[in-house]
């Protein structure tokens, strides 16, 4: 149940008799910017900011100070100007843009596609009302979700629990204290985890950055069995789950699900190999052990397994670094891939080799799911926080 339906219940029942149930536009004066001036002399050496969707879309949660187009004096004297500490809330554009909640750092002008509420502050302290809106979910506003939108009666009809002034102002404080701690400790898991992501990273690159005398130089064609790109989608043979006839993984480009597309009967590729991306997420590699099928831009290496070591390949084509093709959209083909110079040595130290980043990983990805964790910890705290202040139990 979201925040918006349990204070719905909540509030009626609070055992704190000083505290009020209002509807936002009963303490908010609630509206909307303005359409965008369509004469482009506006915006000419503009000084102004005119906030958009798009600029609320590049922050989740916070205060907004910047745009990326300012108005002139011209386009200025026809719009409305809004005040520093002015809430926003996307109403329509990106429906991914509709759960962002935003403050204004400075004055600014402001898209019609954004709702702009600013409170009565006599009776509602405009941070309390911030922290507030942070829980409130879009999908739960939203009359149409075929065409997601949020529409202003909705908004105003926002039910908040609303205790004393003097209260609200103890509950801020007490919520910047706690969401200016998380932030941090958020801050400092993310970096842990990106630090951790950059050392293994680092380490693969030195492998194969400094080979040993004993390495042999060649190309990616001359140790693989098989090097080709994938075919069209078998659109007779497919389905979308898997079943008892269609048990063959179809795969594409994509990281997401490693790139699995749907199934097929159709065995294309029955020995353990190679897939690269070859647009999209370029560069995208995986091991691949079961029998499937590759489907356009998707290109498969089968090693030479007397020669390489199929783990050893794929953290060769993991260093790749693939750069601009040239063309409009970037993409890599099969003579990009089989003209790669690389170096090898035995297959015996490939194996040391592999076992030793094999470790590594496992060791990255143990540290990757701690601080993972943290962050989701510190995600449920925050929410668990805002709970209780909203529910009257700090």
């Amino acid at each position: 149940m979201s925040l918006y339906r349990k204070n719905q219940i909540m509030v009626k029942g609070n055992k704190k008799t000083s505290w009020q149930t209002k509807k936002l536009v009963e303490v908010c004066d609630i509206g909307a910017g303005n359409s965008a001036p369509q004469k482009k002399e506006f915006f000419v050496d503009g000084v102004y900011p005119f906030f958009r969707t798009s600029d609320i879309g590049k922050i989740h949660i916070g205060t907004i100070s910047e745009s990326s187009d300012y108005l002139n004096e011209k386009g200025a004297k026809v719009l409305k100007l809004f005040n520093k500490g002015t809430i926003l809330l996307p109403k329509s554009g990106a429906s991914t843009f509709l759960n962002h909640r935003v403050i204004l750092g400075t004055d600014g002008y402001v898209s019609s596609h954004l709702a702009t509420i600013k409170t009565n502050e006599e009776v509602l302290n405009n941070s309390y009302l911030f922290y507030f809106l942070h829980e409130i979910k879009a999908q739960d506003l939203i009359q149409d979700h075929k065409y997601p939108s949020l529409n202003l009666p909705v908004i105003g009809n926002i039910l908040i629990p609303l205790p004393p002034l003097p209260e609200q102002h103890r509950l801020v404080k007490i919520l910047d204290e706690v969401f200016e701690k998380t932030a941090k400790a958020k801050e400092n898991a993310e970096k842990n985890l990106q630090n951790a992501k950059e050392l293994f990273e680092s380490y693969l690159q030195s492998v194969f950055a400094n080979p040993g005398k004993d390495w042999e130089d060649t190309t990616i064609n001359k140790v693989c069995e098989k090097l080709f790109a994938g075919g069209d989608v078998p659109k007779n043979n497919l389905s979308k789950i898997k079943t008892e006839k269609y048990n063959v993984p179809i795969f594409a480009n994509g990281i997401k699900k490693k790139g699995l597309y749907g199934y097929t009967d159709i065995k294309k590729v029955i020995e353990p190999s190679i897939t690269i991306s070859a647009r999209g997420t370029i560069g995208y590699a995986e091991i691949r052990r079961e029998i499937f099928y590759p489907v356009v831009r998707l290109i498969v290496l089968i090693p030479n397994t007397k020669i390489i070591e199929l783990s050893f390949l794929y953290y060769i084509t993991r260093n790749f670094k693939f750069s601009n093709t040239g063309t409009s959209i970037p993409q890599l083909t099969v003579p990009m891939i089989k003209d790669i110079k690389i170096s090898i040595p035995s297959i015996r130290k490939q194996k040391n080799i592999v076992k030793n980043i094999d470790a590594l990983s496992a060791e990255t990805k143990k540290l990757e799911s701690i601080y993972k964790q943290k962050l989701a910890d510190l995600e449920e705290l925050r929410k668990s926080v805002l709970r209780k202040a909203f529910a009257g139990e700090l």
